[in-house]
């Protein structure tokens, strides 16, 4: 397999959101490991200081931020600090409930949407300026599986994503011929220590259920793996959109589990 190409001297400076845990925090170290200046934004302070911390014990480099992704002018406060950006790395969002359109929450679906999407927007609009005039940028969401296809019990986060999926999509037609790649890279079913337990309100026998019988879900060191692969292609090279499943899991709905 070939190695990585080290990024561009204009394009050294990565930011990954929602870096505090996950796939943030997996996706933030592989890029510090692949030569990257890693900027490490969430609202969990505590957490991104102490994931620097690491980064730079491994000889790495890294800086936290603490941000809030919703929050505009927090955003753009942000993007006055850091002028000089190749890589944004949209990985802030999460799911809230399991509930029938019947019986949903609309704060639950009021809260995804503004932190999977409008969170998104944000970030993109604040920093795309600095982006294209690195001469190599790009642009990564973090979506789903969920935005690609729906199921039962998952109509918020599932609009969310699909948000989040149109997004990626649309810019990428808007900024063609700009030197900004757009990425999206779309998770199945993974397995980390607070996705599922936020989505059941702390609920540990509910999240233990999500991945009962799944011999293997993915990772979020799988996702980072695949964000990093992406993000250092050849900067002629876009990978519009990757989806990526366990091997136990066929689609949204088709899971084997050995019970």
């Amino acid at each position: 397999m070939t190695a990585p190409a080290a990024p561009s001297p204009a394009s050294r400076i990565a930011v990954v959101t929602g870096a505090s845990s996950g796939i943030g925090a997996a996706t933030a170290r592989q890029l510090a490991e692949a030569g990257y200046r890693v900027v490490l934004t969430a609202r969990r302070k505590d957490r991104i200081e102490a994931l620097a911390e690491e980064i730079g014990a491994a000889g790495h480099s890294a800086v936290a931020y603490a941000l809030d992704v919703t929050d505009r002018a927090a955003v753009d406060e942000f993007a006055t600090a850091f002028r000089t950006i190749g890589v944004l790395v949209n990985n802030a969002g999460g799911a809230l409930g399991a509930d029938p359109v019947a019986t949903g929450d609309p704060e639950d679906w009021r809260r995804m949407y503004e932190t999977n999407v409008i969170g998104t927007l944000n970030l993109t609009q604040a920093l795309l300026p600095a982006l294209t005039a690195s001469g190599d940028g790009t642009v990564v969401v973090v979506s789903s599986t969920a935005g690609l296809g729906t199921y039962e019990g998952g109509a918020g986060y599932v609009a969310a994503k699909h948000g989040a999926h149109v997004l990626a999509e649309t810019l990428r037609l808007e900024i063609v011929g700009t030197p900004v790649r757009v990425i999206e890279v779309a998770p199945g079913m993974v397995k980390t220590d607070e996705f599922a337990l936020t989505r059941f309100g702390g609920d540990e026998g509910k999240a233990a259920k999500v991945y009962e019988g799944v011999a293997e879900p993915l990772t979020a060191d799988d996702v980072a793996d695949t964000i990093a692969w992406a993000v250092t292609r050849p900067s002629h090279v876009n990978v519009d959109l990757l989806v990526l499943r366990p091997r136990a899991q066929a689609s949204n709905t088709k899971v084997h589990r050995e019970l």
